[in-house]
This record gives structure tokens, C-alpha cells and sequence, in this order.
């Protein structure tokens, strides 16, 4: 049996395919910016992969996004900031910090007896979110907004922000008072949109957004993942729909049938699709 690679041989890996001699020529012309769209791309595949429930391929992306940790820490060696290990160090020494509950004497080796109960995990969260704080201004990030990533995805951004803010109060106190705001934001949009004032529109379009991200939040839902799954299921039956549409015009004799639908006839196609769903879920 050949033996197996591991993180040591990926960094070295890494290393050639950056030799100025010998490496390859793609990889020789990136830089920090360059490769940020594929990390991107390769984080939303690793997420995608794990919604699908599609573990082997999972294996794969992770492989895939854990190369792009050893680009960045590679071309910051090259600059003599920092290596691959010393980015392992620094995580697993801020893990360690943050978890006195697990590790009660700050040292890695370090072991409780127990598991704490319900009143302890309360005390965790606080000093969890507390050491997070006192790390936040250590790196003088001293309003609770700013290191909140502008590159988060829109939705996830939001609540994020309104996560922050909701420490220091500002936030409702439960879900109804927000509803009650997506509908005063919703008639704001139906203003904007009577008065054909774009600008206008752009921004309630924008509130309402907001606003039905803070529902989600208070329902406790994660709003990039709920809109995932609210686009699978578009897709479902946009795709059910298709079938039957190509099924009813013959469109695999007649490529050029017209596929032209009325509102109602792709409405009713929209209702048996929602209809197949359900008894295809029993």
C-alpha cells in the first residue's frame, strides 16, 4: 500500500508549482487578489456540497479550499510575512483562548472532567462573545461594525450586522414588531413604485430585504441558507415544468414548436408541479 500524502507534502507541493525555475507558469502570475474569486467559488462548492448531502465530493472541495490556504500562506512566505505553520499556530493558540471551558488551563493538553450544564453554556456564550470583544479592540477594531467583512454575501452581511448591533439593544424584542415593519416597508415600495421613482424604489427594495433578514434572524433561521433552499425548490419545479411543457409540444420531434405558454396555462404547469412535489415527498 503507497503511502499517503499529507499537509507537509501539499505546502511543498505548493512550493514548486511556485518555483521561479521550474514552476508552472499559471501559478507564477497570481497574487493575493487574483485567486480570491476562486476561493469564493471553492467555499460556496464545499457548501454546496453538504446541502446535496453528497459527502464523497465533499471530501474533494474541502481538498480544493484547503489548496487556496496554501496559495495565500505560500505567496506570504515568499514576502516573509508568515508560513502555513505559523497560520496553524495562531488558530489553534486563539481556539484554545477562546475555549477555557474545554481547555482550563490554557494549554492545549489541558482536560475538564465534565460536560458543563445548560447554566454554564449560558456563562460560555457570554465569555465566548466577550473574548471575541476584547480580541476585536486589540486589533483596534472598536466600533462593534468594523470588522464586519463587506465581501460577506449581501444577506448574510446583514444579519451579521444586525447580530452586532442587537448586542447594545437595538433590535426588537420579538418577531411580531417586524412583521409589522415589513408591511410598513412593503406599502413604502408600493409608494415608490405608484410614483415611478426608481431611486426611491431601489432603496425600499433595500429595506424590505433588510427588514425580512431581521425576521429571519429573530426566527432564528440562517437567511442565505433559507433563500438556498428557496431556489432548489424553484429550480424543482421550474424543472417538472419543463418536462411537462416539452412533453405536451413533441419538442423532441418538432425543434421548432412553439413553446409559447399563456399566464394561465404556466400557472396551472406551476400548480402540478407543486402537486408532483408533494407526492414525490409521500
Amino acid at each position: 500500500m503507497s503511502e499517503k500524502y499529507n499537509v507537509n507534502d501539499l505546502i511543498y507541493l505548493m512550493e514548486r508549482l511556485r518555483d521561479p525555475e521550474s514552476g508552472c507558469p499559471w501559478d507564477l502570475k497570481q497574487d493575493y487578489k487574483s485567486i480570491t474569486p476562486s476561493t469564493l467559488e471553492e467555499a460556496y462548492e464545499v457548501v454546496d456540497a453538504i446541502e446535496h448531502a453528497d459527502y464523497a465530493h465533499l471530501k474533494e472541495e474541502l481538498g480544493d479550499f484547503l489548496f487556496q490556504v496554501v496559495f495565500y500562506t505560500q505567496l506570504a512566505k515568499e514576502e516573509q510575512r508568515f508560513d502555513f505553520h505559523e497560520v496553524v499556530d495562531a488558530l489553534t493558540a486563539k481556539l484554545v483562548r477562546r475555549h477555557p471551558h474545554v481547555f482550563p488551563d490554557g494549554s492545549l493538553k489541558s482536560k475538564r472532567d465534565s460536560q458543563p450544564n445548560a447554566l454554564e453554556e449560558k456563562a460560555i456564550k457570554q465569555s465566548w462573545e466577550q473574548i471575541k470583544e476584547e480580541e476585536r479592540h486589540s486589533k483596534g477594531k472598536k466600533g462593534l461594525l468594523d470588522d464586519v467583512p463587506l465581501a460577506l454575501p449581501a444577506l448574510s452581511r446583514a444579519a451579521k450586522l444586525q447580530k452586532r448591533a442587537a448586542k447594545i439593544g437595538f433590535d426588537w424584542p420579538y418577531s411580531k414588531p417586524v412583521i409589522e415593519k415589513i408591511h410598513e416597508e412593503l406599502s413604502e415600495l408600493e409608494e415608490a413604485m405608484e410614483a415611478r421613482d426608481e431611486e426611491a424604489m431601489a432603496e425600499e427594495m433595500g429595506d424590505l430585504l433588510f427588514t425580512c433578514v431581521n425576521l429571519s434572524r429573530h426566527l432564528k433561521l440562517d437567511p442565505e441558507a433559507v433563500l438556498r433552499r428557496a431556489n432548489l425548490k424553484f429550480e424543482s419545479r421550474f424543472r417538472s415544468m419543463e418536462a411537462e411543457m416539452q412533453e405536451s409540444t413533441a419538442i423532441q420531434n418538432s425543434p421548432n414548436a412553439d413553446l409559447t405558454y399563456s399566464a394561465e396555462a404556466l400557472e396551472a404547469l406551476w400548480q402540478q408541479a407543486k402537486r408532483k412535489e408533494k407526492v414525490d415527498k409521500g
